[in-house]
Protein backbone atom coordinates (compact mmCIF):
# COMPACT_ATOMS: atom_id res chain seq x y z
CA UNK A 1 0.00 0.00 0.00
CA UNK A 2 1.38 3.37 -0.75
CA UNK A 3 2.23 5.83 2.30
CA UNK A 4 0.16 8.73 2.46
CA UNK A 5 2.62 11.62 3.45
CA UNK A 6 2.19 13.82 6.66
CA UNK A 7 1.50 17.31 5.36
CA UNK A 8 3.41 18.44 8.18
CA UNK A 9 6.41 16.97 6.85
CA UNK A 10 6.26 18.71 3.45
CA UNK A 11 9.10 21.48 3.25
CA UNK A 12 6.72 24.00 1.23
CA UNK A 13 4.58 24.58 4.41
CA UNK A 14 6.21 26.97 6.85
CA UNK A 15 6.61 24.83 10.52
CA UNK A 16 5.43 26.53 13.61
CA UNK A 17 9.06 26.56 14.56
CA UNK A 18 9.99 29.09 11.29
CA UNK A 19 6.45 31.58 11.65
CA UNK A 20 6.81 32.40 15.41
CA UNK A 21 10.93 34.27 15.07
CA UNK A 22 8.82 36.36 12.27
CA UNK A 23 5.70 37.09 14.51
CA UNK A 24 7.71 37.64 17.47
CA UNK A 25 10.00 39.79 15.55
CA UNK A 26 6.95 41.91 14.23
CA UNK A 27 5.56 42.46 17.54
CA UNK A 28 8.59 43.37 18.99
CA UNK A 29 9.18 46.35 16.14
CA UNK A 30 5.57 47.49 16.86
CA UNK A 31 6.43 47.57 21.06
CA UNK A 32 9.65 49.40 20.16
CA UNK A 33 7.99 52.21 17.40
CA UNK A 34 5.00 52.82 20.28
CA UNK A 35 7.31 53.41 23.09
CA UNK A 36 9.56 55.51 21.08
CA UNK A 37 6.39 57.71 19.55
CA UNK A 38 5.41 58.25 23.25
CA UNK A 39 8.12 59.39 24.40
CA UNK A 40 7.84 63.07 25.65
CA UNK A 41 9.82 65.49 23.34
CA UNK A 42 12.21 67.68 24.77
CA UNK A 43 10.69 71.25 24.97
CA UNK A 44 13.04 74.25 25.99
CA UNK A 45 12.19 77.48 27.30
CA UNK A 46 12.93 80.97 25.55
CA UNK A 47 12.29 84.47 27.62
CA UNK A 48 11.62 87.04 25.06
CA UNK A 49 12.80 90.62 26.68
CA UNK A 50 11.58 93.33 24.28
CA UNK A 51 12.82 97.39 24.88
CA UNK A 52 9.50 98.08 24.25
CA UNK A 53 6.26 97.45 22.29
CA UNK A 54 7.01 98.63 18.61
CA UNK A 55 6.35 97.02 15.25
CA UNK A 56 9.60 96.63 13.99
CA UNK A 57 10.88 94.72 17.81
CA UNK A 58 7.04 92.87 17.48
CA UNK A 59 7.72 91.48 13.49
CA UNK A 60 11.14 90.48 14.62
CA UNK A 61 9.60 88.42 17.66
CA UNK A 62 7.31 87.08 15.32
CA UNK A 63 9.43 85.72 12.95
CA UNK A 64 11.41 84.39 16.05
CA UNK A 65 8.42 82.19 17.43
CA UNK A 66 7.67 80.87 13.90
CA UNK A 67 10.81 79.42 12.95
CA UNK A 68 11.21 77.91 16.36
CA UNK A 69 9.98 74.04 17.36
CA UNK A 70 6.17 74.04 18.04
CA UNK A 71 7.27 72.37 21.35
CA UNK A 72 9.01 75.90 22.21
CA UNK A 73 7.37 77.91 25.22
CA UNK A 74 8.03 81.46 25.60
CA UNK A 75 7.71 84.11 28.60
CA UNK A 76 7.81 87.63 27.50
CA UNK A 77 8.62 90.52 28.82
CA UNK A 78 8.12 94.19 27.96
CA UNK A 79 10.39 96.54 29.42
CA UNK A 80 8.03 99.43 27.75
CA UNK A 81 11.19 101.76 27.73
CA UNK A 82 12.07 101.64 30.74
CA UNK A 83 15.56 100.19 31.10
CA UNK A 84 15.53 100.10 35.11
CA UNK A 85 12.73 97.42 34.47
CA UNK A 86 15.64 95.24 33.17
CA UNK A 87 16.73 94.39 36.64
CA UNK A 88 13.38 93.16 37.40
CA UNK A 89 12.70 91.12 34.74
CA UNK A 90 16.12 89.46 34.88
CA UNK A 91 15.39 88.51 38.46
CA UNK A 92 12.04 86.67 37.16
CA UNK A 93 13.94 85.41 34.00
CA UNK A 94 16.56 83.77 36.58
CA UNK A 95 13.90 82.11 38.52
CA UNK A 96 11.70 80.52 35.50
CA UNK A 97 14.66 78.60 34.51
CA UNK A 98 15.00 79.95 30.47
CA UNK A 99 16.90 77.59 28.61
CA UNK A 100 17.95 80.85 26.22
CA UNK A 101 16.76 84.74 26.43
CA UNK A 102 16.29 86.83 23.07
CA UNK A 103 17.03 90.47 23.99
CA UNK A 104 15.20 92.93 21.26
CA UNK A 105 16.18 96.11 21.07
CA UNK A 106 19.53 97.66 22.58
CA UNK A 107 17.92 98.53 26.45
CA UNK A 108 16.79 95.12 26.15
CA UNK A 109 20.03 93.54 25.50
CA UNK A 110 22.11 95.80 27.59
CA UNK A 111 20.00 94.81 30.57
CA UNK A 112 20.52 90.94 29.88
CA UNK A 113 24.05 91.76 29.37
CA UNK A 114 24.47 93.20 32.65
CA UNK A 115 21.75 91.36 34.75
CA UNK A 116 22.18 87.33 32.84
CA UNK A 117 25.60 85.61 33.45
CA UNK A 118 24.42 81.98 33.00
CA UNK A 119 21.87 81.55 30.46
CA UNK A 120 22.47 81.73 26.61
CA UNK A 121 21.49 85.30 25.20
CA UNK A 122 20.75 86.22 21.74
CA UNK A 123 20.66 90.34 21.23
CA UNK A 124 18.39 91.48 17.93
CA UNK A 125 17.15 95.11 16.68
CA UNK A 126 20.23 96.31 17.77
CA UNK A 127 21.82 99.25 15.72
CA UNK A 128 24.79 100.14 17.07
CA UNK A 129 25.66 97.02 19.26
CA UNK A 130 29.70 98.05 18.92
CA UNK A 131 28.45 101.33 21.05
CA UNK A 132 26.77 98.85 24.16
CA UNK A 133 29.48 96.79 24.29
CA UNK A 134 27.22 93.75 23.90
CA UNK A 135 30.56 91.14 24.53
CA UNK A 136 30.80 88.19 26.94
CA UNK A 137 30.77 84.62 26.80
CA UNK A 138 27.19 83.71 26.76
CA UNK A 139 26.04 86.40 24.37
CA UNK A 140 25.44 86.78 20.28
CA UNK A 141 23.59 88.48 18.43
CA UNK A 142 22.17 88.90 14.85
CA UNK A 143 22.86 91.99 12.69
CA UNK A 144 20.07 94.50 11.82
CA UNK A 145 22.20 96.54 9.35
CA UNK A 146 23.76 95.58 6.41
CA UNK A 147 27.47 95.84 6.19
CA UNK A 148 28.74 99.44 4.51
CA UNK A 149 31.07 97.43 1.64
CA UNK A 150 28.08 95.69 0.19
CA UNK A 151 25.72 98.68 0.19
CA UNK A 152 28.32 100.52 -1.72
CA UNK A 153 29.30 98.17 -3.89
CA UNK A 154 25.75 98.31 -5.16
CA UNK A 155 25.56 102.18 -4.91
CA UNK A 156 28.81 102.08 -7.20
CA UNK A 157 26.84 100.25 -9.92
CA UNK A 158 23.90 102.61 -9.73
CA UNK A 159 25.82 105.39 -9.85
CA UNK A 160 29.37 104.96 -11.05
CA UNK A 161 30.45 108.26 -11.32
CA UNK A 162 29.75 109.06 -7.58
CA UNK A 163 32.71 110.37 -5.82
CA UNK A 164 31.03 111.81 -2.16
CA UNK A 165 28.17 110.79 -0.36
CA UNK A 166 27.11 113.47 2.15
CA UNK A 167 25.19 112.46 5.50
CA UNK A 168 23.72 114.34 8.59
CA UNK A 169 23.58 113.41 12.11
CA UNK A 170 23.84 114.04 15.59
CA UNK A 171 26.84 112.95 17.21
CA UNK A 172 24.77 112.74 21.28
CA UNK A 173 22.51 109.88 19.11
CA UNK A 174 24.09 108.45 16.27
CA UNK A 175 28.02 107.66 16.05
CA UNK A 176 30.01 108.71 12.46
CA UNK A 177 30.68 106.13 10.30
CA UNK A 178 33.51 104.34 11.55
CA UNK A 179 37.24 104.21 10.14
CA UNK A 180 36.76 100.68 8.80
CA UNK A 181 33.75 101.88 6.47
CA UNK A 182 35.88 104.86 5.49
CA UNK A 183 38.71 103.08 4.33
CA UNK A 184 35.79 100.34 2.22
CA UNK A 185 34.22 103.37 0.48
CA UNK A 186 37.63 104.74 -0.15
CA UNK A 187 38.78 101.55 -1.86
CA UNK A 188 36.05 102.45 -4.05
CA UNK A 189 36.87 106.12 -4.99
CA UNK A 190 34.29 107.60 -2.37
CA UNK A 191 34.73 109.99 0.29
CA UNK A 192 32.30 110.15 3.33
CA UNK A 193 31.34 114.25 4.04
CA UNK A 194 29.40 114.79 6.98
CA UNK A 195 27.85 117.52 9.26
CA UNK A 196 27.05 117.39 12.91
CA UNK A 197 23.57 118.78 14.02
CA UNK A 198 22.52 118.73 17.59
CA UNK A 199 19.06 120.39 17.13
CA UNK A 200 15.83 119.59 14.48
CA UNK A 201 16.45 123.59 13.80
CA UNK A 202 20.02 122.98 12.64
CA UNK A 203 18.74 120.52 10.30
CA UNK A 204 18.22 122.99 6.82
CA UNK A 205 21.16 125.08 6.87
CA UNK A 206 23.58 121.84 7.39
CA UNK A 207 21.92 120.25 4.69
CA UNK A 208 21.78 123.22 2.38
CA UNK A 209 25.70 123.34 2.80
CA UNK A 210 26.10 119.76 2.73
CA UNK A 211 24.11 119.24 -0.71
CA UNK A 212 26.57 121.49 -2.45
CA UNK A 213 29.42 119.22 -1.83
CA UNK A 214 28.17 115.94 -2.28
CA UNK A 215 26.87 113.43 -5.05
CA UNK A 216 24.31 111.74 -2.95
CA UNK A 217 22.20 112.20 0.45
CA UNK A 218 22.85 109.04 2.78
CA UNK A 219 19.73 109.02 5.26
CA UNK A 220 20.45 107.72 8.77
CA UNK A 221 18.09 106.74 11.53
CA UNK A 222 19.09 109.39 13.61
CA UNK A 223 16.00 111.03 15.18
CA UNK A 224 17.25 114.68 15.18
CA UNK A 225 18.02 114.69 10.94
CA UNK A 226 14.75 112.32 10.25
CA UNK A 227 11.34 112.75 10.87
CA UNK A 228 8.07 111.71 9.09
CA UNK A 229 8.65 116.12 8.72
CA UNK A 230 11.65 116.19 7.87
CA UNK A 231 11.82 113.67 5.09
CA UNK A 232 10.01 115.60 2.73
CA UNK A 233 12.19 118.72 3.08
CA UNK A 234 15.21 116.32 2.57
CA UNK A 235 13.93 114.69 -0.41
CA UNK A 236 12.91 117.90 -2.21
CA UNK A 237 16.32 119.75 -1.21
CA UNK A 238 18.11 117.38 -2.75
CA UNK A 239 16.18 116.70 -5.67
CA UNK A 240 16.63 120.46 -6.41
CA UNK A 241 20.18 120.11 -6.79
CA UNK A 242 19.78 116.29 -8.23
CA UNK A 243 21.64 114.53 -5.71
CA UNK A 244 20.06 111.26 -5.59
CA UNK A 245 19.27 110.16 -2.13
CA UNK A 246 19.35 106.62 -0.25
CA UNK A 247 17.85 105.29 2.32
CA UNK A 248 17.39 102.65 4.82
CA UNK A 249 13.59 101.55 4.26
CA UNK A 250 11.24 100.68 1.16
CA UNK A 251 9.08 103.18 2.47
CA UNK A 252 11.33 106.13 1.46
CA UNK A 253 11.94 104.58 -1.78
CA UNK A 254 8.27 104.43 -2.24
CA UNK A 255 8.26 108.36 -1.34
CA UNK A 256 10.84 108.98 -4.07
CA UNK A 257 14.59 108.48 -2.80
CA UNK A 258 16.74 106.59 -5.73
CA UNK A 259 17.62 103.14 -3.48
CA UNK A 260 16.57 102.04 -0.27
CA UNK A 261 19.18 99.22 1.51
CA UNK A 262 17.54 97.78 4.67
CA UNK A 263 16.96 94.35 7.09
CA UNK A 264 13.55 93.07 7.07
CA UNK A 265 12.85 92.84 11.42
CA UNK A 266 11.29 89.70 10.53
CA UNK A 267 13.97 88.12 9.04
CA UNK A 268 16.17 89.14 11.89
CA UNK A 269 13.85 87.02 14.28
CA UNK A 270 14.18 84.06 11.86
CA UNK A 271 18.10 84.46 12.06
CA UNK A 272 17.87 84.76 15.75
CA UNK A 273 15.73 81.30 15.86
CA UNK A 274 18.13 79.20 13.64
CA UNK A 275 20.97 80.51 15.84
CA UNK A 276 18.92 79.74 19.26
CA UNK A 277 17.97 76.51 17.88
CA UNK A 278 21.66 75.33 17.08
CA UNK A 279 22.51 76.77 20.40
CA UNK A 280 19.47 74.77 22.58
CA UNK A 281 20.57 71.78 20.40
CA UNK A 282 24.54 71.64 22.54
CA UNK A 283 26.65 73.99 20.64
CA UNK A 284 28.30 76.79 22.20
CA UNK A 285 27.31 80.12 22.20
CA UNK A 286 29.50 82.11 19.45
CA UNK A 287 30.10 84.45 21.65
CA UNK A 288 30.91 88.27 20.66
CA UNK A 289 29.07 87.26 16.69
CA UNK A 290 27.03 88.90 15.09
CA UNK A 291 25.31 87.01 12.66
CA UNK A 292 23.55 88.61 9.08
CA UNK A 293 20.38 88.19 8.03
CA UNK A 294 19.39 88.43 4.25
CA UNK A 295 19.83 92.13 2.73
CA UNK A 296 16.91 93.64 0.98
CA UNK A 297 17.11 96.32 -1.69
CA UNK A 298 14.49 98.63 -3.14
CA UNK A 299 15.33 100.95 -6.16
CA UNK A 300 12.80 103.39 -7.71
CA UNK A 301 12.80 103.84 -11.24
CA UNK A 302 10.76 106.96 -11.55
CA UNK A 303 13.64 109.07 -9.28
CA UNK A 304 16.61 107.51 -11.48
CA UNK A 305 14.37 108.42 -15.00
CA UNK A 306 14.12 112.06 -13.25
CA UNK A 307 17.58 112.26 -12.31
CA UNK A 308 19.50 110.84 -15.39
CA UNK A 309 20.29 107.96 -13.81
CA UNK A 310 20.46 104.48 -15.43
CA UNK A 311 20.01 101.58 -13.14
CA UNK A 312 21.85 98.01 -14.91
CA UNK A 313 19.43 95.32 -15.57
CA UNK A 314 21.90 93.47 -13.31
CA UNK A 315 20.82 95.49 -10.14
CA UNK A 316 17.71 95.62 -10.59
CA UNK A 317 17.81 92.17 -11.12
CA UNK A 318 18.75 91.72 -7.44
CA UNK A 319 16.08 93.96 -6.35
CA UNK A 320 13.35 93.33 -3.83
CA UNK A 321 11.01 95.97 -4.75
CA UNK A 322 11.29 97.96 -7.73
CA UNK A 323 8.36 101.75 -7.82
Amino acid sequence: MQEIPDPLSQSRVPAPFTVLPQFAAACLLALLYTAWSSLPVQAHEVAILKSANIAPYNQAISGFKSSMPRETTFIEYDLKGDAEAGRKYAAKIRASGADLVLAVGSKAAIAARLELFDIPIIYSMVLHPAKYDLKAPNIAGVASTIPIGQQLTHLRAVLPNLKRIGYLYDPEKTPPFSSDAANQARQLGITFVDRQVRTEEQVPMALRELLSEVDALWLTSDSTVLTEESFSFLLSAAFERHVPVIGFDPEFVRKGALMSFWIDSTDVGRGAAHLAQTILAGSPVPSSKTFLPKHRMALNQGTADYLGITIPPSVLSLADEVR
